[in-house]
């Protein structure tokens, strides 16, 4: 198969869908594979190193999509790349479709088939492509909350593990998947006081014992997380619901009961995110204030170390890219945990809870859906 990496042009955005090594990995098995120029650059590859590798390189975007039958991305394509997507493609990518209702128009109008590594899963039932970035962000959501709690960014001006004689500051984390599990790993290490909110009793069973008494957990209502919230420093929202609009569990209202100068970190925005108040900002411009609350919601925060994510994240698409390239459309067919990736196909949306977010009607795959 002729599989095609662009550079990508989302905001400060430095990753890249294929990592030299697994251009390797491409090539060793059969396939062809084109690199626009400079598309490794923000990993610190070379095009001599991708041609080392075996790929060829483009002069353009534009070969790309013109001359591939699979497109390997990171991030969603932007209104100028969906636009040269063409019936019968494959797009491998973040798609983070719910929220984004233009996108899934050029996506659709296009009649590509685009599989988002955010919904394939696993034999499990887990995600295994959305969890290295999950983990990458969940770790750079405290980092982020550290430096936006600074009186000089805005914040309250406290240190998050505090000084022997001084009170560390308070971090909740709404939510107790991978990102959230992340975040108070990272937030407890540093020495804050953290408190985790889920609504599965066994998941929090499984942090307490995990993180042995280090971490607080607490059963998500309505009251408890107002009561966190509103004595909390730091708040970071790690909300999943896959494929679907993450819940709004801070509403506008609840910002006035809140500590002024207080953090919210969303890692959830690239799913619309889980704060009434979140919209999402870039690296350039990471936060803003709304009633006195200082608010951080990059869309792509590993986007900001794009070394570490790049790796992470081919390990996992690696498997996966090599069944489609081997493939193509026959193993979104095939195989369960592709199939529930495919979110759109011919015009169609093939994700129910992506579907439903969008007011779209769902076309499961088997609903006359063909290669």
């Amino acid at each position: 198969m002729r599989v095609g990496v662009p550079k990508e042009i989302k905001v400060q955005e430095y990753r890249v869908g294929l990592t030299p090594g697994a251009v390797r990995e491409y090539i060793a098995a059969g396939h062809q594979v084109t690199v626009e120029t400079g598309a490794g650059s923000g990993i610190g590859a070379s095009d001599e190193v991708y041609q080392r590798a075996g790929a060829s390189i483009a002069a353009s975007a534009s070969d790309i999509f013109a001359k591939s039958e699979m497109i390997v991305k990171v991030k969603e394509p932007q209104k100028g790349e969906w636009a040269q997507l063409r019936e019968g493609q494959i797009l491998f990518t973040y798609l983070h479709l719910a929220p984004d209702p233009e996108q899934a128009k050029g996506l659709l109008a296009s009649g590509c088939t685009a599989i988002a590594y955010e919904t394939v899963t696993d034999a499990a039932g887990h995600l295994p492509l959305l969890a290295p970035m999950s983990e990458v962000a969940g770790r750079l959501a405290i980092e982020a909350a550290g430096a936006a709690l600074k009186r000089s960014a805005g914040g309250r001006g406290l240190l998050l593990g505090g000084v022997p004689g001084v009170q560390p500051a308070r971090a909740v984390v709404l939510g107790g998947g991978v990102v959230g599990t992340q975040s108070a790993r990272m937030a407890a290490g540093l020495g804050a006081e953290v408190t985790v909110i889920d609504r599965s009793i066994p998941r929090l069973r499984e942090l307490d014992d995990l993180f042995a008494g280090r971490v607080r957990t607490r059963f998500s209502t309505i009251e408890s997380v107002e009561e966190e919230v509103f004595s909390a420093d730091v708040v970071i929202g790690a909300v999943l619901v896959p494929g679907a609009s993450a819940p709004k569990l801070v509403t506008r209202a609840m910002l006035k009961s809140m500590r002024p100068g207080a953090v919210l970190v969303d890692v959830a925005i690239d799913q619309g995110g889980c704060f009434e108040t979140s919209h999402a900002t870039t690296h350039a411009e990471p936060t803003y204030e709304v009633d006195g609350v200082v608010h951080y919601c990059v869309a792509n925060m590993p986007g900001a170390v794009p070394v570490t994510s790049s790796q992470a994240l081919n390990n996992a698409t690696l498997p996966f890219g090599l069944m489609l390239a081997n493939k193509g459309f026959a193993a979104v067919l095939e195989n369960p945990h592709l199939r529930n990736g495919l979110n759109v196909h011919r015009g169609r949306i093939t994700n129910k809870a992506v579907a439903e977010s969008l007011g779209l009607e769902f076309a499961p795959v088997g609903s006359g859906l063909a290669a």
